[in-house]
């Protein structure tokens, strides 16, 4: 079974982000840490502007799914906390570039006096679901190659 996506009818249809997510059982879950638009050496990008801190935000955020092995469609949620007075239209336009469109996590946005980091406009933390295909069958997901084999 995959990481199903609800959406009710009786809500609201967003193209940015879904209502709920299903993670089926076995799966492994992936928690990247608050993320801001620092490079690997801790240098700012985009100091003073919201659409390119989000930007490198999310990358980051991506380089984190990567390592593990994980891409954006393993998403399943996406908390953004924003500096009171940012453009949020320009942060999601800027989120919404990293998404899996057909894979849509669920997103909260919090607005806060400050962050932790001096400098930080936006901090991106997520959460995904990993289901390694070789487990497929053994995880009820998949088809046994040789049923003889058990």
């Amino acid at each position: 079974m995959a990481v199903q996506r609800i959406n009710p009818i009786s809500l609201e249809r967003s193209p940015y982000y879904s209502q709920a997510t299903l993670v089926p059982a076995g799966a492994s879950m992936l928690y990247v840490g608050g993320q801001n638009a620092v490079n690997a050496s801790g240098a700012w990008i985009g100091l003073g502007d919201e659409a390119a801190q989000t930007s490198q935000a999310m990358k980051n955020v991506l380089a984190c799914l990567n390592e593990a092995g994980a891409t954006p469609s393993d998403l399943v949620s996406l908390e953004i906390r924003v500096v009171g007075g940012v453009d949020l239209a320009l942060c999601q336009r800027a989120a919404s570039g990293y998404l899996d469109l057909k894979s849509l996590p669920v997103i909260g946005v919090s607005i806060v006096e400050q962050l932790a980091r001096k400098g930080a406009l936006v901090e991106i933390s997520a959460v995904a679901a990993v289901i390694d295909g070789s487990d497929a069958a053994w995880l009820g997901r998949g088809e046994i190659a040789d049923p003889a084999w058990f």
